[in-house]
């Protein structure tokens, strides 16, 4: 297993701040590189106080993303003082900027909806109707995060959280890696509920096939991914699917459950089984390849 990092008494920059919700961020210097440091959000509840696992969602989701083959934001993970914290490295280097997918729908005068609208008609005519990026390889990047989103669970990918790296000195662009994932795995699952949804095959099948649900929209519903993947109307969609579900190897996977540092046998098995059943019933039954419910 790998070792956690004690960011405790790391170098932070007061300088540099980073905006988004879902928990505090600071600015820290790790081996001579910027970090963003990530803090768990806080939960309420009958049970007072907690936090959510999103950190470590965050860190073994980029892991999961980036062996499917798909540009993802580098993450460590650690502690600070007594919480658990995601170290993501800051891509905004060399005179880059990053710019969320809102900001781009923004320039689209013509767009039904404001920049965080996320009805799937919509995000698609701002991907062709844009010129910033070329719109095929824009589309294909959309679809392959799409199938990696779906794979993990990921309720919270907006308009905000995707985007691009611009050099306005250098007149450059390019898609920004895959970020902001701590809305993937199951976050705000205690272990006593990842007991009994493991133990209860009807509790894993609501958490496949009921939610978690895309922050993408069709009608003003958010799709279900299971069901839209079962029935593909856009070619794109349906070659990311070809393509990123070759890539889901299950066994790297597990090593890199089992690698995360901090977390009980109960989560790593909780996260195995869930990443498992998704794969099968949702990726492989859309391929063709497997049983749905």
């Amino acid at each position: 297993m790998a070792a956690g990092i004690d960011f405790t008494h790391i170098y932070v920059n007061k300088l540099r701040m980073y905006g988004g919700s879902n928990g505090g961020k600071i600015s820290v210097r790790y081996r001579d590189e910027n970090y963003m440091l990530k803090f768990p959000p806080k939960l309420g509840g009958a049970a007072g106080l907690r936090y959510s696992n999103s950190c470590i969602s965050e860190h073994v989701a980029c892991r999961i993303f980036t062996a499917l083959g798909i540009d993802t934001q580098e993450t460590l993970l650690g502690r600070y003082g007594d919480k658990i914290v995601v170290a993501c490295k800051d891509f905004e280097t060399d005179g880059f900027v990053l710019k969320d997918f809102a900001h781009l729908k923004n320039t689209i005068i013509d767009s039904s909806q404001s920049g965080y609208g996320t009805e799937l008609s919509d995000v698609l005519d701002t991907i062709h109707g844009q010129q910033v990026v070329p719109p095929a390889e824009l589309e294909a990047f959309f679809w392959k995060m799409f199938i990696g989103d779906a794979l993990l669970g990921n309720f919270d990918r907006h308009n905000g959280n995707w985007g691009f790296l611009i050099n306005e000195a250098r007149k450059t662009v390019r898609i920004a890696p895959v970020y902001d994932c701590g809305s993937c795995l199951y976050p705000q699952l205690e272990e006593d509920g990842m007991e009994r949804v493991m133990a209860n095959r009807e509790d894993i099948s609501e958490r496949l096939f009921v939610f978690p649900n895309s922050a993408l929209k069709q009608n003003g519903v958010k799709i279900n991914y299971a069901r839209f993947l079962s029935d593909i109307k856009y070619e794109s969609c349906a070659k990311a699917l070809s393509l990123v579900g070759a890539r889901i190897d299950l066994r790297v996977i597990n090593v890199i459950v089992d690698d995360t540092p901090y977390i009980s046998e109960t989560h790593k098995t909780f996260l195995k089984t869930m990443i498992r059943e998704r794969k099968e019933r949702i990726i492989d039954t859309a391929l063709g390849r497997g049983d749905t419910q």
